[in-house]
């Protein structure tokens, strides 16, 4: 995918920002962390500053710093709402902004799922995405009692794990295109609601799922809501190759997101995706300051309210929102097309991607002053596309 003169910037999420001290912060909402009106105002500030989409995080289990169960701490944020249901619930009260919620995959049927995001695609106007997660998890699987796993997952249950993840998305994308375009007659003088023909069974069978169809939700308003997922290695590098819109990564330096990139652009074409518009977005935890001082003395201060220093599967960075200017531009000659920036804070590192990072961008014409499409697919370039069912 060839660069556009504009950056791709969306923000991920997480309870009280990604720093597990941070709902400590002075001006962090602790008390209204599960109320519709906090995270209204983050994505509200969001879509003030023009971003392309937020995503919001999701679990079926708790927050845990242990790999598998509960850790049993009680100094750091515990709960969270539904992803799908907060997107549902923020649709309405923004207008341009990206909605792009996590489902964990390997514990929700792919109808409900699909029902559900094409809901979202309705009530956003066109919006509507969603992180597609997968769980090996046997903690998260005692949650629902139909499938276990072992403490430790070997290379086939992962790799099962993602061959089911590739079923799910056909499924998913299926049941969106099971409806036509113009289905609905809603013609009262012949009492036709509906033209029955322009319904179509799917009638999937693999080895994960049965699913006969059609969806009981009309073809969403982009035909085919944008599909995510994180990738961190050359299993789930290939997963988002072949079944998603857009793939996030976690490089640590400008080589690594040179070399990620083209691990990732090489799985498409082993697909026979290649031509095909995929986006590679780079995820990157942020402590912004007006300093790069500043930025420091507080992740350190956080670190040590939080008793240990804070690491993350993704680049940590510190500093102003000019260097992060800089090193996104540097990482994007690396072939990203876009960057999921992580607030280690809300709302301060939100606020500071806003306020501080995107006037910086615009002072050097390489982001929007307006959104210049009205759905989630046209901000990114996306068609959208046709209905494989359509005659």
């Amino acid at each position: 995918m060839a660069h556009e003169t504009g950056l791709h910037v969306a923000v991920a999420l997480d309870g009280a920002g990604w720093h597990p001290a941070a709902w400590r912060e002075h001006d962090a909402r602790p008390d209204e962390l599960f109320t519709a009106g906090y995270w209204t105002d983050l994505v509200r500030e969001a879509e003030r500053g023009r971003l392309d989409f937020v995503t919001i995080e999701d679990s079926l289990g708790l927050q845990s710093t242990a790999p598998d169960g509960p850790d049993e701490r009680t100094d750091q944020v515990r709960g969270r709402l539904d992803a799908v249901l907060i997107a549902s619930r923020v649709a309405p009260l923004t207008s341009h902004i990206g909605l792009v919620p996590t489902a964990v995959l390997t514990h929700t049927e792919p109808f409900h799922l699909s029902k559900a995001i094409a809901t979202l695609d309705f009530v956003s106007n066109g919006r509507a995405g969603v992180r597609l997660k997968v769980s090996g998890s046997p903690s998260a699987a005692g949650q629902f009692g139909r499938r276990e796993f072992p403490a430790q997952a070997d290379d086939g249950i992962v790799s099962d794990l993602f061959e089911e993840a590739v079923d799910y998305v056909e499924v998913l994308r299926r049941l969106w295109d099971s409806w036509e375009d113009d289905a609905e007659i809603r013609d009262v003088a012949t009492g036709r609601f509906v033209d029955r023909d322009k319904l179509h069974y799917i009638d999937f069978e693999g080895k994960w799922f049965s699913v006969k169809g059609p969806s009981i939700t009309p073809r969403p308003p982009q035909g085919q809501p944008l599909v995510t997922a994180l990738a961190h290695k050359a299993l789930p590098y290939r997963f988002g190759a072949r079944s998603t819109d857009l793939v996030f990564v976690t490089p640590h330096d400008v080589d690594q997101a040179a070399k990620v990139t083209a691990e990732v652009r090489a799985a498409q074409a082993e697909t026979g995706r290649t031509g095909e518009p995929l986006h590679v977005f780079g995820d990157l935890v942020v402590f912004l300051d007006e300093t790069a001082r500043a930025a420091a003395d507080r992740k350190a201060r956080l670190d040590d309210v939080a008793g240990a220093a804070y690491t993350s599967d993704a680049a940590i960075f510190t500093g102003t929102p000019a260097a992060l200017a800089d090193q996104l531009l540097a990482w994007r000659e690396a072939g990203l097309t876009g960057f999921r920036l992580r607030p280690a804070a809300l709302p301060h590192d939100l606020t500071a991607i806003t306020r501080g990072l995107v006037p910086e961008l615009r002072s050097r014409g390489v982001f929007r002053t307006g959104y210049e499409a009205g759905t989630l697919r046209g901000l990114l370039g996306l068609d959208r596309p046709a209905n494989r069912y359509a005659a």
